[in-house]
C-alpha cells in the first residue's frame, strides 16, 4: 500500500531512531531536560528569535503562538481557508477566546487590499480590535502553495505602521524554504511569532516549536502547561527532531518532485505544483478515494469535489510512478 494522505504518516528511521535512544533527557517542566533546551535555542536561532518552546503537536504551537499576540475579545485575521480556522477544531476560540476574520483568496495567498480593508484599530470600547495578521507557508488546503515573501514583506511593512501583529504559520515553511531557497531567516523577520512541524515532511514521530521573544515563550510556557502540554523527559522525541533537522530538510526537495509526478499524472499542470502537496478537482472524491485504495494507493478527501496527495520521507520514486500510473487509470474512466 502506498500511503499518500499526508507526510504526517512517516515512521522515523533506524538512525533516528539510535539518536533518540541516545539522547541525553532531563524534566521538561523543570527546564531540566538538556536536549530540548538545545533543540529550542537551534530554531529559534535559526529564525533570528529569541526562544522557542517545545510542544507535541502543531496545534498547540499555533494556538501558543497566535495567543502571545491575540488577547481575548480580540480578532485575528487569515485566509479562509487557514489551517487555524479550518483544521483545529475551533481551538483558538474556545482555548483563548479570541474572534476570527478571513479573506479569500486562490491560492490562499494574501490579500493585503483585503486585509486593509478588514482592519479594525482600536476605537474604543465598542468594536473588536484587530490584533494580528495570520499566514499559512505552505498553504495546506491550497495544495502546499508558496507564499511568496515579497507579499510577506509588503505585510510585514503594512502591519508594523498599523500596530498589527503577524503570525506564521509555518507547519511546512521547511518546504517553502526548500522550494524557493528563501533563508529561514528572511521568513523569521517576517513574523512576531511563528510555529514549525518536524512531524510532517521532516519525518519526526512528534513535535513543533512556538518561536518568538523571550516574554511570549515565558507565558506560552505556563499556556502550555495549563493545556496539559508539561512535558517530561521528552529529550528522547527532541532528539527524533534535532537529528531531522540535520539529515531531512534538503532531500524535501525529492517529495516535491514526486508530486509534480503525481500532479501531471492527474491533469494539472507540473509547474502548479510548488511542494509536497497535490489537491485535485473530482466530483466523485469519495469514490474516488474508495477506488484508489483497492488498487493499493490510498489518498484522502479534502471535501465533496476534491482529493489531496501528499508525499513524504515513505514514499520513493518508484512508490510515486506506481502511484501516478494507477490514479491516471483511475482518473481516465
Amino acid at each position: 500500500m502506498i500511503d499518500l494522505r499526508s507526510d504526517t504518516l512517516t515512521r522515523p528511521t533506524d538512525p533516528m531512531r539510535e539518536a533518540m535512544a541516545r539522547a541525553e533527557v532531563g524534566d521538561d517542566v523543570y527546564g531540566e531536560d538538556p536536549t530540548v533546551a538545545a533543540l529550542e535555542e537551534r530554531v529559534a536561532g535559526m529564525f533570528g528569535h529569541e526562544a522557542a518552546l517545545f510542544t507535541p503537536t502543531g496545534s498547540m504551537a499555533n494556538v501558543l503562538a497566535v495567543a502571545s499576540v491575540v488577547s481575548p475579545g480580540e480578532e485575528v485575521l487569515c485566509e479562509s481557508s487557514a489551517h487555524i480556522a479550518r483544521a483545529e477544531l475551533g481551538a483558538h476560540g474556545a482555548i483563548t477566546g479570541l474572534t476570527m476574520r478571513t479573506w479569500t483568496k486562490e491560492r490562499g495567498q494574501v490579500d493585503l487590499a483585503a486585509i486593509e480593508a478588514m482592519h479594525a484599530p482600536d476605537m474604543g470600547p465598542f468594536f473588536v480590535r484587530t490584533a494580528a495578521v495570520s499566514v499559512e507557508n505552505t498553504h495546506n488546503f491550497a495544495g502546499g502553495a508558496v507564499l511568496p515573501i515579497e507579499d510577506l514583506r509588503a505585510l510585514r511593512a503594512w502591519a508594523g505602521t498599523n500596530e498589527t501583529k503577524v503570525h506564521l504559520d509555518g507547519a511546512r515553511l521547511w518546504n517553502a524554504h526548500v522550494a524557493t531557497g528563501t533563508p529561514l531567516l528572511d521568513y523569521g523577520r517576517i513574523a512576531d511569532v511563528l510555529a514549525v512541524c518536524l512531524s510532517k515532511g521532516l519525518g519526526a514521530p512528534i513535535g513543533s516549536l512556538m518561536v518568538g521573544s523571550a516574554d511570549a515563550v515565558a507565558e506560552a510556557r505556563v499556556r502550555r502547561k495549563r493545556m496539559g502540554g508539561g512535558m517530561r523527559q521528552v529529550g528522547v522525541l527532541a532528539a527524533a527532531g534535532a537529528y531531522a533537522l540535520d539529515h531531512h530538510v534538503e532531500r524535501l526537495a525529492d517529495d516535491h518532485a514526486h508530486a509534480r509526478l503525481l500532479g501531471e499524472a492527474l491533469g494539472l499542470d507540473p509547474e502548479a505544483v510548488d511542494t509536497n502537496i497535490v489537491v485535485v478537482e473530482r466530483p466523485d472524491a469519495m469514490s474516488f478515494v474508495e477506488r484508489a485504495a483497492t488498487e493499493g494507493v490510498r489518498i484522502a478527501a479534502v471535501g465533496p469535489r476534491a482529493v489531496r496527495l501528499v508525499t513524504h520521507l515513505d514514499v520513493s520514486r518508484s512508490d510515486a510512478e506506481r502511484a501516478a500510473v494507477v490514479l491516471s487509470r483511475l482518473a481516465a474512466r
